[in-house]
């Protein structure tokens, strides 16, 4: 298999570096974006920049892992309007900026794929996640309906959705929590396979759809460790 090109959004996070090295690993050219290096995937003129630079440099961007994600914790009382629109802004509008910038060079290709971090929270309730779930259930939405879309084109879309994630992230949530060891245990608990997910897991996932030999496409992979499928009777 020749080099893919492979951009990555969040690519700094716990899941976004585990998805880089995945891609390295496989001798692909990895390109990573993220905010802490400056990248704002809410804005248009980022993405479009940061797509500009790397057809310059590459030629092509084979492979997207639309990974960018943030989070909020409260209910529809607690939530403001701020939660929603910076929430919405990463997690639902920079999958659609980054892709509306990266889609036309794919179809000139006529090859491609994207892949988008969705969430369990998608399709399962969880409490104090209201503004979280919405924006996740709309990133699965978002990605059925790219998929149709493209399939003229030869451009597969699919998402993973994880469970909770052994991350950077998840740590900084439990850690704000009255207690935090309490907390992790209950999260833990709550994926019926009785562990957190790793970031391994989720980027080996990732690399799962984008490669070519997958016949999938506007599809959802859950790496829930069966929250979504079982229900354990004690």
């Amino acid at each position: 298999m020749s080099r893919r090109i492979v951009v990555i959004t969040g690519s700094a996070g716990g899941i976004g570096s585990a998805i880089g090295s995945r891609f390295t690993k496989n001798n692909d050219t990895v390109i990573g974006l993220d905010l802490a290096d400056g990248f704002d995937l809410s804005q248009t003129q980022h993405c479009d920049d940061a797509v500009r630079q790397i057809i310059a440099e590459h030629g092509r961007i084979d492979i997207l892992c639309n990974n960018a994600g943030i989070s909020s914790v409260g209910d529809v009382v607690t939530s403001t309007l701020e939660d929603w629109q910076r929430v919405f802004a990463v997690n639902v509008f920079g999958i659609a900026n980054m892709s509306r910038s990266v889609l036309p060079h794919m179809r000139h290709e006529h090859s491609g794929c994207i892949v988008n971090t969705c969430s369990i929270a998608a399709t399962v309730g969880l409490v104090e996640r209201a503004v979280y779930s919405a924006s996740k259930g709309a990133v699965l939405a978002l990605t059925k309906a790219m998929a149709a879309d493209e399939i003229a084109h030869n451009i597969r879309v699919n998402c993973v959705s994880p469970g909770t994630v052994a991350s950077p992230w998840v740590e900084r949530l439990v850690a704000t929590t009255v207690d935090p060891s309490q907390t992790m245990e209950a999260l833990r608990k709550r994926q019926p396979m009785g562990r957190l997910v790793e970031c391994d897991e989720v980027a080996e996932a990732i690399f799962y759809l984008a490669a070519s030999s997958t016949f999938t496409t506007g599809a959802e992979l859950l790496i829930d460790g069966g929250i979504a499928g079982i229900r354990i009777v004690q």
